[in-house]
């Protein structure tokens, strides 16, 4: 059974959880929206079930499991976490693992209005990952080092996406970023991957963040790009200010990076305007306004 050929449905949901875990078999099952490698269910009020989709591996699941119980309790946002495992059985060959929910809206569905107590949430919230990671961490085989091994990507994305009138500013955002000092601290939790779909906002400002799959252990600017990323205009020196750890070569190598990933969002959104498999329309604004303040703030 190849991954396209299997469809993930509420009955298929209420199947696995009575084959292993019957005593949330009761709960009401839905579909949440987005998802790309892993799937999710709403279950009950308080409860999600993620299941493998397009990930080619479990280990990213299996990361989550491991890692966040350890994190969680430390970290002053609520993230998912996981309470039961699911694992590959004939009626689904992947794995699945029932978490917490985190209250709230997407950013990619929703704003930020207030800005500056988002920008001090998101600091806040940093500041408590980004601590020396244990030796057994996972380790990124595509993230977390310097944006110069990201440069095929860069590329790759600039030629596809970048606006023709922006190209030579991005350009040297890029450069500057590639130029940066390397990271010289142990390598940091970094979450990896904060981008609109996987911050969760209430009432105008941040509430939680999702999808820790790409967790590892490696330069916190790869975090760090989420003042451009997530946070909205004239917020990014309320940001640094409130996280207070980095230096300037990190604060380079972060704007560099969230040009890669604005540029990356709106290839997305632009597949999804295609209607191209994996493509997100809503992705398209959002990364081409990170863009814009890139280049401005």
């Amino acid at each position: 059974m190849t991954d396209a050929e299997i469809e993930i449905t509420a009955d298929l949901v209420r199947d696995l959880l009575r084959e292993q875990h019957p005593d949330l078999a009761g709960l009401p099952v839905r579909e949440v929206a987005g998802g790309w490698g892993n799937q999710m269910w709403r279950l009950g009020d308080g409860l999600a079930v993620r299941m493998q989709r397009m990930d080619p591996t479990p280990q990213l699941q299996l990361n989550e499991r491991r890692w966040l119980p350890v994190l969680a309790p430390r970290l002053p946002l609520p993230v998912p976490t996981p309470v039961r495992s699911g694992e590959p059985s004939a009626r689904f060959p992947k794995h699945w693992t029932v978490m917490t929910w985190v209250p709230g809206e997407p950013l990619d569905h929703s704003s930020i209005s207030r800005g500056d107590h988002a920008a001090g949430t998101l600091a806040g919230f940093l500041k408590a990952l980004h601590v020396e990671a244990p030796a057994d961490a996972p380790v990124s085989g595509d993230r977390g080092g310097h944006p110069r091994t990201c440069t095929d990507g860069f590329d790759r994305f600039f030629r596809a996406v970048v606006p023709g009138g922006l190209a030579d500013d991005v350009r040297a955002v890029w450069d500057d970023a590639v130029a940066a000092p390397e990271w010289e601290g142990p390598p940091l939790w970094v979450h990896g991957d904060l981008h609109p779909a996987n911050v969760v906002v209430s009432d105008g400002t941040l509430s939680g963040v999702i999808d820790f799959g790409d967790m590892f252990a490696g330069d916190p600017a790869w975090d760090l790009a989420a003042a451009w990323v997530v946070l909205p205009a004239s917020t990014v020196s309320r940001f640094f200010d409130a996280y207070g750890q980095a230096d300037a070569g990190t604060i380079r190598r972060a704007r560099g990076l969230a040009a890669l990933k604005s540029l990356f969002l709106m290839l997305m959104g632009r597949n999804g305007d295609r209607g191209l498999p994996g493509g997100k329309p809503a992705w398209g604004p959002a990364g081409r306004a990170a863009l814009d303040r890139v280049l401005r703030d």
